[in-house]
């Protein structure tokens, strides 16, 4: 007997629920749908990582810098709204680096920063600050511990998941004994009000610190909210890529720069592919965050990300 249309694609609903409910079913019993529909859950992972782009590349063309007017000298001024255009023309996250806001910027300036961002389809990846948590006079440190919290709200407000600290230096540390100390008290403090805003704190391997102590800072913090800040170009080192590798599994955020320092003094080229494996190999999942320093910023990012995408994507 002819089915009419009406009927057929009544039978066709009724079917496709009848297989949608038995996949449910088996992905309930074994992890996994079977049958026409079926994909593996532990095999199907997405490849590559997430690139964004760090404020401070375009560090020269910020109308401010830690709260003062800058002279831009004759280059191409912007604000963090033109840095967010830029980012969403490259078509990658955004680090929002404190030190170019304006200083007068409350939290209707952030909210309005979260909303161009959402609507230019620029993911926040993050903010950082220029903090230093190995300060001797107490005073001191704890106008830094209240600068790093107002910060971590700021970071909430503008919908930004992570934040760039620096513990210290590795001179400070090694000429104070009460310094480790200090930096890992001042972490807790403020992994905990990080905690209760769901943000994660990234530890920058800053300072000219050692991998031994970037870890030694991170586990005695011990906080779910606590990682490392990688930055690729940092460890000045006879085995960089070692100190990197060390580091990477407790990498909560990625920091690329085209460039590392020898002992002796020497710049040399940063391996983006041993970087990419490493990464790889540690099973980090979060953003690789482009910071460039060399010269022609505006003109050069561009290729720079263009060849991220070649390595760490696949692209």
């Amino acid at each position: 007997m002819p089915l009419n249309r009406r009927k057929f694609f009544q039978l066709s609903a009724s079917s496709t629920l009848g297989i949608a409910s038995m996949n449910i079913v088996k992905l309930a019993e074994g992890n996994r749908f079977t049958g026409p529909t079926s994909f593996n859950l532990t095999k199907n992972k997405p490849s590559g990582f997430r690139l964004g782009l760090a404020a401070y590349s375009l560090r020269k063309h910020f109308k401010f810098f830690k709260g003062r007017t800058q002279n831009t000298t004759g280059q191409q001024e912007i604000d963090m709204f033109s840095f967010i255009d830029y980012c969403a023309a490259q078509q990658c996250a955004a680090e929002l680096t404190s030190y170019f806001f304006p200083p007068d910027a409350d939290r209707d300036y952030f909210l309005k920063i979260k909303r161009h961002a959402f609507l230019s389809g620029v993911p926040i990846v993050g903010t950082a600050i220029g903090n230093n948590f190995t300060l001797p006079e107490k005073k001191q440190l704890e106008k830094e511990i209240n600068l790093a919290n107002q910060w971590i709200d700021r970071a909430a407000i503008m919908g930004a998941n992570h934040i760039r600290f620096f513990a210290g230096t590795k001179k400070q540390i090694e000429a104070n004994s009460d310094a480790l100390t200090s930096a890992i008290t001042s972490l807790k403090q403020c992994a905990a009000h990080a905690a209760e805003l769901g943000i994660f704190i990234g530890v920058e391997n800053h300072g000219q610190l050692t991998a031994d102590q970037v870890m030694e800072i991170v586990n005695g913090v011990d906080s779910p909210w606590l990682g490392v800040n990688l930055d690729t170009g940092n460890f000045i080192s006879s085995t960089p890529y070692q100190d990197l590798k060390k580091c990477a599994p407790s990498s909560v955020n990625v920091q690329y720069k085209m460039k590392m320092k020898k002992p002796s003094g020497e710049k040399v080229d940063v391996d983006m592919h041993k970087v990419n494996q490493l990464l790889t190999d540690s099973q980090y999942k979060g953003h690789v965050v482009l910071e460039y320093e060399e010269e022609n910023p505006l003109e050069n990012i561009p290729r720079v990300l263009t060849q991220m995408r070649s390595v760490f994507n696949g692209e």
